[in-house]
């Protein structure tokens, strides 16, 4: 299928789309790179900014008895705190991620519906604004928590404007995710250069289509769950009858457990990508990952009743069986990963720092989630800091992990130079250290009872050393950001200077599209300098390169199922 580019520019007297100039250029252009850029560097704002209110928590409940903030503001921290994190950073960043990709990667001049696309990420930044906003009016920000059940989350109980601008962010926030998941699924399924059939597109691109046909599967979920609550705090009747409650609880997490595999595919396929890479061979497995990351997202529309085990409106049977079902596919993608990297010439770099330690981080996020998946497990741990463990180690411990490989990886593509390799293996044993510091002793936090959502607790709960050891490891995490922050300023301040160290087309000898054009990328992506090369798999430049006589044909397995 071939590629045309599409006009998403004012064209000039030659015909060729030409971009507008200055800041301009980014907050107006269709260029998939700049919108892809702008929505990854957006969430990665609101993640130090939403990050900071994580401390501020930690250092809350660092002691017993702390009165660092009151229960009233505490509530506020967390309900933006976990919603921030889902609706407003790791979704986008991963949707950030296959704009700027995904049509490199398929050998795409730009992607499919860019000012849909734009458009996407403003709605987008503009529900980030009124979230956060929040925290402005005079009773502060929501405060019912990320799922906002009723009778919690209605007029009577949150009566401060806040929860009003936190639905209505919500609503456009997701809605931009939504258009930003449609462009690229269309792009992927359309807009193919020649050669590139679907079994030949790199593992990355199949993550985002499971990625995006969750996105429209299931966020509309979330659309319907917001637009009934605001008719509830409008009309008290309506959350009067229980049926409401319990069917709000149906229809939010229908959406709340898809969205935890979009905020993973991407990053796992961005480690599996990786490993590729610095095993110097294919990937392994690719068929049986590629058909287990769809039966993954298909099973992932039917397990949302395992939340909601507690309130004895849940078919537990059906739902505890489809939650441990999701093993198979799991199971599929981890042995595809581990295949990988068993027999490769290895080479650590960050970016395989990084994706080596997503392995074992995310498997525990994993095994954990099968243990509450479970009725007779979940009875016990249910609202305590087990689940918080959990959540953690999915989303953080094993989503950045995945996040910051990508990064490190593709920064060299995105900017022409280098990042500090100093700094960036500092940020990965910071992060290590920090990470489970912070999230293993909630798992004994919650199997010894401390409930979540707690603003303090008492000397004689016998909590305080946990909770200090995981403040302290919070502070960890808050260094490690800090080097990152700093890692990217210093870099990209090197380059403005003229003094950072050069990347290159293909610092790193990687196999799929986007490697083969130059560094940054052109506007339309390839130049006849720099064409499009035949497709004949998923590893495209590994292929020309085994033609070519520079790499032994053994270098090339690891394909198989």
């Amino acid at each position: 299928m071939t590629a045309t580019p599409p006009a998403t520019e004012d064209e000039g007297e030659d015909g060729r789309p030409v971009a507008p100039s200055g800041w301009l250029g980014w907050v107006a252009s269709t260029d998939h790179k700049r919108i892809g850029l702008l929505t990854i560097g957006t969430s990665l704002v609101l993640l130090v900014l939403i990050g900071i209110l994580a401390l501020i928590m930690r250092s809350q409940l660092a002691l017993p008895d702390q009165q660092l903030v009151d229960p009233n503001t505490y509530n506020q921290l967390f309900t933006i705190h976990g919603s921030g994190m889902i609706y407003l950073v790791v979704t986008p960043f991963a949707l950030g991620m296959g704009i700027y990709l995904v049509p490199l990667q398929i050998g795409a001049p730009g992607i499919a519906v860019p000012r849909l696309t734009l458009l996407g990420y403003w709605l987008y930044v503009l529900g980030a604004v009124l979230i956060l906003g929040g925290f402005a009016t005079p009773n502060g920000a929501h405060a019912a928590g990320w799922f906002s059940y009723p009778p919690l989350a209605d007029h009577t109980h949150s009566p401060s404007v806040g929860s009003d601008l936190w639905i209505g962010g919500v609503l456009l926030a997701v809605t931009g995710s939504i258009l930003m998941g449609w462009a690229v699924l269309w792009t992927v399924l359309r807009r193919r250069t020649r050669g590139m059939t679907m079994m030949r597109l790199p593992v990355f691109c199949w993550s985002m289509i499971a990625t995006c046909l969750m996105v429209i599967g299931s966020f509309p979920a979330l659309l319907a769950a917001m637009s009934l609550l605001a008719v509830g705090r409008a009309d008290a009747s309506v959350f009067a009858q229980n049926v409401w409650n319990i069917g709000y609880q149906h229809i939010f997490w229908f959406y709340g457990h898809p969205v935890v595999y979009v905020m993973f595919f991407p990053f796992l396929a961005a480690a599996a990508e990786v490993l590729a890479v610095f095993a110097g061979r294919r990937f392994f497995g690719y068929t049986g990952t590629v058909l287990s990351l769809l039966v993954f997202a298909a099973l992932s529309m039917s397990v949302w009743g395992h939340h909601m085990f507690a309130t004895g409106q849940a078919t537990n049977d059906y739902y505890s069986l489809t939650s441990i079902a999701l093993l198979v596919p799991a199971g599929v993608e981890y042995f595809g990963l581990v295949g990988t990297i068993i027999g490769g010439r290895l080479r650590f770099p960050t970016p395989m720092l990084f994706a080596l330690a997503f392995i074992p981080q995310f498997l525990i996020g994993g095994l954990t989630g099968i243990m509450v998946g479970t009725p007779v497990i979940d009875y016990h741990v249910t609202d305590s800091y087990f689940v918080v463990a959990h959540l953690h180690y999915v989303l953080f411990a094993g989503s950045a992990f995945g996040l910051f490989a990508a990064v490190y990886f593709w920064f060299p593509k995105v900017t022409g130079v280098m990042p500090s390799h100093r700094l960036s293996r500092l940020h990965f044993w910071l992060l290590v250290v920090g990470t489970n510091l912070t999230f293993l002793p909630m798992f004994a936090l919650g199997y010894l009872g401390m409930s979540r959502r707690v603003a303090t607790y008492a000397p004689s709960d016998g909590f305080g050393p946990l909770n200090l050891l995981s403040s302290v490891g919070a502070a960890f995490l808050a260094a490690a950001m800090l080097m990152f922050i700093l890692n990217i300023l210093w870099t990209l301040r090197k380059r403005a200077l003229g003094r950072a160290e050069p990347a290159g087309d293909n610092p790193w000898d990687a196999y799929t599209l986007e490697w083969a054009t130059t560094s940054p990328p052109p506007r339309l992506n390839f130049t006849p300098d720099h064409p499009v090369p035949p497709v004949t798999s998923f590893a495209p430049l590994l292929d020309l390169r085994q033609r070519e006589g520079r790499l032994p044909a053994t270098s090339a397995e690891g394909g198989g199922v």
